[in-house]
């Protein structure tokens, strides 16, 4: 975790320029694995944290190195629960593997745009990308809204 600087409405010289800004509850900053680079090495689910700073929850991964990294959390995965990324991992909710290895029509979040630059769709709670097609190095994806209706 980093500290996180607030603005309050000023800039660097510290006058205001945006009136009825700042205040809140202090926060720290939760840095979030959105590479997910660490192939091959079992991570266990340790908790399911609140982040005050995004809109989705995050858990806590425990490799098997004993490196620990955040991530977001994906809906299916639970406390106890053991997650890979990788070529090699299953297909199912926490895993982590390239985009030519899922079948078509599979939702998914966290999504980058080019291999090893990190997860840059879906990453707010909520959002999920269906992956439409696939074909000569390009891919399709349905990146609207997700609604479940009763």
């Amino acid at each position: 975790m980093a500290p996180l600087k607030k603005k309050g409405g000023g800039k660097q010289n510290g006058r205001i320029t945006v009136r009825h800004r700042g205040g809140g509850h202090k926060r720290r900053y939760r840095i979030i694995d959105f590479v997910r680079d660490k192939h091959d090495i079992p991570a266990k689910v340790a908790t399911m944290e609140y982040d005050p700073n995004r809109s989705a929850r995050i858990s806590l991964l425990h490799y098997a190195d004993g490196e620990k990294r955040y991530i977001l959390s994906p809906s299916g995965i639970k406390v106890g629960d053991v997650i890979f990324s990788g070529e090699k991992s299953d297909i199912k909710p926490g895993n982590a593997l390239s985009l030519n290895k899922i079948p078509v029509g599979t939702m998914l979040h966290c999504v980058e745009l080019r291999p090893g630059k990190g997860a840059k769709l879906g990453r707010s709670a909520g959002a999920a990308i269906q992956l439409m097609a696939k074909g000569d190095g390009m891919l399709s994806s349905n990146l609207g809204p997700v609604k479940s209706e009763k």
